[in-house]
């Protein structure tokens, strides 16, 4: 690395004799930034693939977007592309090829990632073998977008330990990329790799200048950049960084990715990549916490000095006070839906809500891509009194699909529309929601403050799913700092996990991809509900009711302008409360002390029976409920000028 003034600043440290190979893709032993090695040494390690193990990941290939791929039509119609087609001149061209004058091992990577990607899906995805699988390129610092009244700028926010750099710092603004003024820069990067939307591509064009997981992207063309900068001095200046790579580190019990066991993901496995490695590069600390013992939780209703309240799963949440020009209000960052136990998330989210201030709640989950979808639509209910409706969904009608459903009991409540589809020709399966109606409403109301979610383009999957549902129930504002989400509508299935739906034997068109190479598939497209039902999520994404371009201050001073403005959308919004404070069972009857705010009207309900209507006063109220003998639950319904405000449920102790 050489900067203009010919200082020559130290890189990221590397190991002298480094080398790849099949176990070690960096030859290190390590992972994270102390695996690094460079581009160039790591691609030494790379080919290998035989002449049939290509024409077979073709062929497989061509069986997931031929037969299991729902979005085939969608994508056909909006790019004008033809994948399968693609797939099939490939195959042809590789039965005309022999071994010895094939073409190089990384020309058909380059070939088959192009078809994958021309469909602008990330839930659809061609995964390389080893020695990518498990690697990042990666450059050490990250570059983002703000904006002013002379439009975006684009700024150094953070810097990998121990690399230095004269007059580079944060705050130090990029004007051009290997020659390139940055922003033809970004966009030409952002037509290389997938993108639901012109939101999605760009950010994705963006955030790839400085990081590519190689599970789905090929290496860096170039083995160095070229980087222009304004200096903290305010003079100009440029330095060349070799691309390093990278081993990733695993994901915390195995939770995400391509190894969960459970049918219900909808994870951007390239967002779950590059999530791992920014912490790895820049958030080391969040790793170190995992590590240590379990911190006990924050007490309950308050906060630590620092305004933050301790979490168990720091990787997955973040929670905090913020002090706004309109007010004080909670502050609680979803980082990923992927998780072992959906449950746990649940619950952990539940306990979150309970330590934050009351009068309002900033969720924010920018740069989400996704996970369980189960989980971030159990998280809805916690938020509203409105029954939630979770997001349906349909299978593409094929013959493989229905012998997918016909062969999981799970799967069998789309067999039937399935079958009859051969006499209607409908193109798509009837719709059922992944998430039970039970799960989706076991657990009720918890918060009863205003609430505001805030999205961008990186928000994917079932984070996807998880703002439409927010919107379509009506739960609170949306506030984008994009003009959508990623719009990724869909639940994703690997190649391994189709594979494993067939016994040996029974006559399966999946067969085992070599040396760890892989492919994902969006098997299952998810459809809106309330004022936009049938909408298809997929390319369509979540709009936000509100937009707040990112500001100087944003990137450098954590996010003060945008959640100034999610300050004030909370502010100019009533604050509801409803808490009972005692059940009191008398003979044959029952006494409820309940407290409510901002609330004109109770409804009683004794076992899910209507029992009492009455009208209230913001304070204490006091009802009886007559001709109660036995009772397993008391709901009580809060309503303000005829609208359902507030709803809480209790079980009565013995």
């Amino acid at each position: 690395m050489t900067p203009a003034n010919g200082a020559v600043p130290p890189a990221v440290p590397l190991p002298p004799d480094a080398g790849p190979t099949v176990d070690d893709p960096t030859g290190t032993g390590t992972t994270g930034p102390a695996s690094a090695t460079t581009l160039a040494t790591f691609l030494r390690g790379t080919g290998g693939l035989t002449l049939d193990e290509r024409t077979l990941i073709v062929g497989q290939a061509l069986v997931l977007l031929e037969q299991n791929y729902v979005h085939l039509p969608l994508k056909t119609a909006m790019y004008a592309v033809n994948p399968v087609q693609r797939l099939r001149l490939l195959r042809r061209r590789l039965e005309r090829q022999r071994a010895g004058t094939m073409p190089v091992e990384w020309l058909f990577h380059a070939e088959l990632s192009d078809i994958f990607h021309s469909v602008r899906d990330l839930h659809t995805n061609y995964l390389l073998p080893e020695p990518f699988s498990g690697a990042v390129a990666f450059l050490p610092f990250l570059v983002e977008e703000c904006f002013d009244t002379g439009g975006p700028h684009y700024l150094v926010t953070h810097i990998a330990e121990g690399f230095t750099a004269p007059q580079f710092e944060p705050g130090v603004e990029v004007t051009h990329w290997n020659g390139i003024p940055i922003r033809t820069a970004i966009d030409l990067n952002a037509a290389r790799f997938a993108g639901s939307n012109p939101a999605a591509r760009r950010s994705r064009g963006l955030e790839s200048l400085t990081l590519r997981p190689l599970l789905i992207h090929l290496p860096p063309s170039e083995e160095w950049v070229t980087l222009s900068y304004v200096g903290v001095d305010g003079r100009p200046a440029e330095l060349r960084q070799d691309w390093q790579v990278m081993v990733n580190p695993p994901p915390p019990g195995g939770a995400g990715g391509t190894g969960s066991a459970a049918l219900d993901d909808g994870v951007d496995l390239e967002t779950d990549e590059t999530g791992r490695a920014k912490i790895a590069l820049f958030a080391p600390q969040v790793i170190a916490r995992e590590r240590a013992a379990p911190a006990p939780p924050s007490p309950a209703g308050g906060t630590d000095s620092t305004d933050e309240v301790v979490s168990s799963m720091p990787r997955v949440f973040r929670a905090r006070t913020i002090r706004t020009p309109s007010g004080t209000f909670g502050h609680l960052r979803i980082f990923t839906f992927s998780t072992e136990s959906p449950a746990a998330l649940v619950g952990e989210f539940v306990r979150l809500l309970d330590e934050l201030p009351q009068n309002g709640l900033v969720i924010d989950v920018r740069d989400n891509g996704g996970g369980s979808i189960g989980a971030a639509e159990s998280l809805l209910q916690t938020l509203t009194p409105r029954r939630i409706s979770p997001e349906p969904m349909q299978f593409i009608n094929t013959p493989l699909n229905l012998r997918l459903c016909r062969g999981n009991p799970a799967l069998g409540v789309w067999v039937p529309s399935m079958e009859q589809a051969t006499e209607i020709g409908a193109t798509f399966s009837g719709a059922f929601p992944l998430t039970s109606d039970s799960d989706a409403n076991a657990i009720g109301q918890q918060y009863f403050g205003p609430v505001v979610l805030v999205t961008n383009a990186r928000c994917y999957s079932a984070t996807d799913i998880f703002s439409a549902g927010f919107q379509d129930h009506r739960i609170g504002a949306v506030l984008g700092t994009d003009e959508n989400t990623g719009a990724g509508g869909a639940n994703v299935w690997t190649h391994q996990r189709l594979l494993a739906q067939f016994a040996d034997g029974d006559g399966s068109p999946y067969t085992t991809l070599p040396r760890t190479a892989g492919m994902r598939v969006a098997i299952r497209r998810t459809l809106r509900v309330g004022a936009q039902s049938g909408t298809p999520v997929e390319d369509l994404g979540v709009a936000p009711d509100a937009l707040h371009q990112m500001t100087r201050r944003d990137l450098l001073e954590d996010n003060v302008d945008l959640l100034a403005e999610a300050g004030r959308i909370l502010a100019a919004r009533p604050r509801h409360e409803l808490a009972i404070r005692g059940v009191s069972p008398g003979d044959a009857s029952l006494t409820l002390s309940v407290r409510t705010e901002a609330m004109d009207r109770l409804d009683v309900y004794v076992d899910d029976r209507p029992r009492a209507s009455v009208d209230v006063v913001d304070g204490e109220t006091e009802l009886g409920v007559p001709g109660v003998v036995t009772t397993a639950s008391v709901r009580i319904d809060g309503f303000s000028a005829g609208e359902l405000v507030g709803r809480r449920r209790v079980v009565p102790s013995a």
